[in-house]
């Protein structure tokens, strides 16, 4: 247990640069939320913060964080605010899938540490409004033509349309998963400052996340000069990214344990002439909502060590039934911290309204509960 615990501690310099996205994220978020997209400033900032140098191997000019630590800078992001820790979220698990995994050919894990280095952020577009999340299977509508005589002798040029694209408008680089014409899918490395993007602004109203831009993206004829050919499933695809999705957030769930705290703390109504945190019935909750996060962050962190140790497909169902235990704790420990506070929730001077909003989020991506939970269990009862 002392070998797990400390595969996740951080090092100076991925503290540092966890740290400096925080900041960064903490400045920046109010801003976002009004404009509901990522503005030219957060972009900026998050790029600069050195972050997306997380997971890039060190020997290709990284910080090497495994799964565990990445875990743990996550959950210090999605503390700080869902929307911009969710664009960081998605950066670094491609990254860090793509070289544990070796997810991607040799000259895209190139492309990938050069974004890192530079400060590049980049994520992997795969929904569609026809397909709906990919993790359910289908051909996607998106196409990738050939330039050349053969696949790939000349690039290609990828023509479709992408949802829930999140930080879109930071973005310098994406995976845009397509099919062929003969209906091989890959996935095609994209310059979103090049030809032949558009971004449609699409997320505007969302009910949660408003800070994250996840608009919807057109390619039309965007040249693709990379491209990642058909490949089976590979486990570290899906332990970096849920991994990204349950850190996150639970750092929202424990973002809403600090905020009801402290109003508990300066809450003195006339009648009772104390803090209400001096109630019982309060410090009930407090604690119902801090037992339920750290034991989800016990798991998650566990979950992601056993990874590290051992890597590969035995792992996984622990880390899809921590991703769904945690994101299920941050939207239990929201609804407990609002009803804690009563009727001040509903106030913006509360940040609860928003983290309320934000944790129901994480219960939209994958995998499912039913899911999550039935994979762990066979894997379990075939032991």
């Amino acid at each position: 247990m002392t070998f797990l615990h400390l595969l996740s501690e951080l090092t100076p310099a991925q503290a540092d640069v966890v740290d400096r996205a925080a900041a960064a994220i903490r400045q920046h978020a109010p801003a976002c939320e009004a404009a509901q997209d990522v503005t030219p400033e957060a972009a900026g900032a998050l790029s600069a913060s050195g972050y997306t140098r997380l997971a890039v191997p060190e020997s290709r000019g990284g910080l090497g964080a495994g799964l565990a630590q990445f875990a743990r800078a996550q959950l210090a992001l999605g503390t700080a605010d869902a929307s911009l820790a969710l664009v960081l979220a998605m950066h670094g698990h491609v990254t860090g899938a793509a070289f544990q995994g070796r997810t991607l050919p040799e000259p895209l894990l190139h492309a990938v540490a050069v974004a890192g280095e530079r400060g590049e952020l980049l994520n992997a577009l795969a929904s569609e409004p026809e397909l709906g999340s990919p993790s359910r299977g289908g051909l996607p509508q998106t196409r990738a033509v050939p330039e050349g005589t053969d696949f790939g002798g000349g690039g290609w040029r990828v023509t479709g349309r992408k949802t829930w694209s999140t930080g879109v408008r930071a973005l310098r680089w994406a995976l845009v998963t397509a099919a062929t014409p003969d209906g091989q899918v890959g996935r095609y490395w994209v310059d979103m400052t090049g030809p032949g993007v558009r971004i449609e602004p699409t997320w505007q109203g969302a009910l949660a996340l408003r800070g994250s831009g996840s608009h919807d993206v057109v390619f039309t004829d965007a040249p693709a000069g990379l491209h990642a050919p058909p490949a089976p499933g590979q486990p570290a695809s899906s332990a970096w990214f849920w991994t990204a999705i349950a850190a996150t957030y639970l750092g929202v769930g424990f973002a809403a344990l600090d905020a009801v705290s402290d109003y508990a703390r300066v809450r003195v109504p006339t009648a009772l002439g104390a803090p209400i945190a001096t109630l019982p019935r309060i410090q009930e909750n407090v604690g119902r909502i801090a037992t339920s996060l750290q034991a989800a962050r016990a798991l998650l962190l566990e979950a992601a060590a056993r990874w590290d140790a051992d890597p590969g497909a035995t792992a996984v169902p622990g880390i899809g039934a921590a991703k769904a235990h945690a994101t299920n704790a941050a939207v239990h420990a929201t609804d407990l911290a609002s009803r804690t506070a009563g009727g001040a929730a509903l106030n913006a001077a509360l940040p609860l309204e928003k983290l309320l909003r934000d944790a129901r989020a994480g219960l939209t991506h994958p995998p499912t509960d039913d899911t999550a939970y039935t994979a762990l269990g066979r894997r379990l009862l075939e032991e």
